[in-house]
């Protein structure tokens, strides 16, 4: 059951951007329109069938898992920073919450936000391809993971910042080329040397991007990559290293707001 305590933190900052549509759905939506315009109708057109899809299809799950995690991050790095910031942290604080049921309220609330926000961009996709979905469940065991995960990385951000422009500069210079170069654009198959499929590898993005695309699509690169006898197992592969990254990641927030780090600076 859970308490009276994390329901309300948890509630204060889901409504803390529901009650900003304007600052956190409409921009991501309309970044997106012009992604699915630039690279999928005008640059797609110009640009062969990739795995079996048309690009515009193929860059769909890319793009979902990019402005799922990002919002994610985003979230819980601000809220932690500007409740550092403004000194309304120590209320939540000196709650009689556990650190744990704190960590989980704003690790839950910012993967709420990613979730909408990649089902906006989903729709968005909608409107220029059609899009259907081969493995429901594990598309959303993967989405529900990734953003949680993300989710727990920004509780990191927002204890490690020490202003505004630090949280800036680890989503725009940080997580998002990450993103870019976790195979958003491209296959790992239309990788020409074998390196450069290894490099790509030691990208955790290109897992994240991978299993998306495995739930939306059905294709996954990692079949093609790993050794024959595991490939078709590949996808799920991803995701249990994805979940047991995510719980430590948890784990690690717990133990930060156990010993106040970055709390009370």
């Amino acid at each position: 059951m859970l308490s009276v305590g994390f329901r309300a933190l948890f509630r204060r900052e889901v409504l803390r951007f529901i009650r900003r549509p304007k600052n956190t759905f409409m921009p991501p939506a309309i970044t997106n329109v012009l992604y699915f315009a630039v690279f999928g109708l005008i640059l797609g057109g110009r640009i062969d069938q990739i795995a079996g899809f048309d690009y515009i299809l193929f860059i769909v799950p890319g793009l979902v898992v990019l402005g799922a995690i990002s919002n994610a991050f985003e979230n819980a790095s601000f809220s932690i920073f500007h409740g550092r910031w403004n000194e309304y942290i120590h209320e939540t604080l000196t709650s009689p919450l556990s650190y744990a049921e704190m960590v989980v309220a704003y690790v839950g609330a910012s993967a709420v936000r990613g979730l909408i926000v990649g089902v906006i961009i989903a729709i968005v996709g909608r409107l220029f391809v059609p899009i259907s979905i081969e493995h429901g469940l594990f598309l959303v065991v993967t989405m529900v993971v990734i953003t949680a995960l993300f989710a727990g990385f920004g509780i990191i951000g927002g204890l490690v910042a020490r202003d505004f422009d630090d949280l800036t500069v680890m989503n725009q210079f940080i997580l998002r080329p990450l993103v870019f170069f976790g195979a958003v654009f491209y296959s790992l198959e239309t990788l020409e040397q074998a390196w450069q499929v290894q490099v790509s590898l030691l990208n955790p993005m290109v897992y994240m991007v991978d299993s998306v695309r495995y739930g939306l699509l059905g294709y996954s690169d990692m079949t093609s990559v790993a050794p024959a006898a595991y490939a078709e197992y590949a996808p799920y592969a991803s995701l249990t290293v994805l979940t047991v990254l995510t719980v430590v990641v948890i784990a690690l927030d717990v133990y930060l707001f156990k010993i106040g780090y970055g709390l009370t600076d």
